[in-house]
């Protein structure tokens, strides 16, 4: 009696130690290979806002570079100069390592453009380093303003929120009422704190995706609102702002730490008249 009475917690135990494993290598494969490939995601924005003589502009999206090694980031930057796209926008977090800076400012302006480069801080980057450094490298930073990069189409960044203070108004001061009004935020938890009504769309980063995610599903950091205070919201693609406003996460390219169901991506955004 003793031993049948054994058996069948022998065969659940068995059942759970096959599963546990199973489990283990899925996201360690998943780990080791899909979320070390970047996905080129292309998406569009149409509005009325956007000037017709815009119509099919082309901006590539990067950020949470993340000091990612000079073999993978010369990757993106030849896919990147094989696109033609007409802007460069960098949503922040270059480097969580000072000494990577240089190298990832030269490559990242490297990428081919008609408009420029532009970016704003995050918050793994030290605003009065990181500046001056990507003025010498050509790249415009934004921090709390804007400026025209064509007429109608109006460009503004904020500081970063765990390490300064973002402000959307003096950020956009400078736009018309008319003009399609394009704003960087790495932290997109910005949105929800602030009046984003005179925005037409808002670009961030951040959340990796949620970077651990168990089967896609759930997040450590995002479940347990260590990476934003609104969860799941920003986990990744298309959210909205607390005043309706469009915003698009972008999960980023590098890795800080191992990212888990949450590939890396490059935000290819085609602007459209409508």
């Amino acid at each position: 009696m003793k031993n049948r009475s054994k058996s069948p917690r022998r065969i659940i135990g068995r059942i759970l130690l096959l599963l546990l494993i199973l489990t283990v290598l899925i996201h360690g494969g998943h780990a080791l290979t899909l979320d070390r490939i970047v996905v080129y995601n292309d998406i569009s924005f149409s509005s009325p806002n956007v000037p017709a003589e815009m119509n099919g502009y082309r901006i590539a999206f990067v950020t949470d570079i993340h000091a990612l090694n000079d073999r993978r980031l010369q990757t993106v930057v030849d896919e990147l100069n094989q696109r033609q796209v007409n802007l460069v926008l960098l949503g922040g977090d270059f480097t969580y390592d000072s000494d990577a800076l240089e190298r990832t400012l030269t490559l990242v302006s490297q990428i081919g453009n008609t408009d420029g480069i532009f970016g704003v801080e995050g918050n793994h980057d030290t605003y009065d380093i990181l500046f001056p450094a990507m003025e010498a490298h050509n790249i415009t930073p934004l921090s709390n303003n804007g400026t025209y990069v064509r007429d109608g189409f109006y460009l503004a960044g904020v500081e970063d929120l765990w390490n300064r203070n973002p402000d959307v108004s003096a950020a956009i001061a400078g736009a018309g009422s008319d003009s399609f009004v394009l704003l960087l935020s790495h932290n997109p938890d910005v949105s929800m704190m602030h009046d984003t009504t005179g925005v037409d769309l808002i670009l961030s980063g951040h959340t990796h995706g949620g970077q651990l995610n168990f089967f896609g599903l759930w997040s450590i950091g995002l479940d347990t609102r260590v990476i934003s205070d609104y969860g799941t919201r920003f986990r990744g693609g298309w959210a909205e702002s607390r005043d309706g406003t469009p915003v698009y996460v972008c999960r980023g390219i590098g890795d800080y730490y191992p990212r888990v169901f949450a590939r890396p991506e490059v935000t290819l955004l085609t602007l459209l008249h409508e």
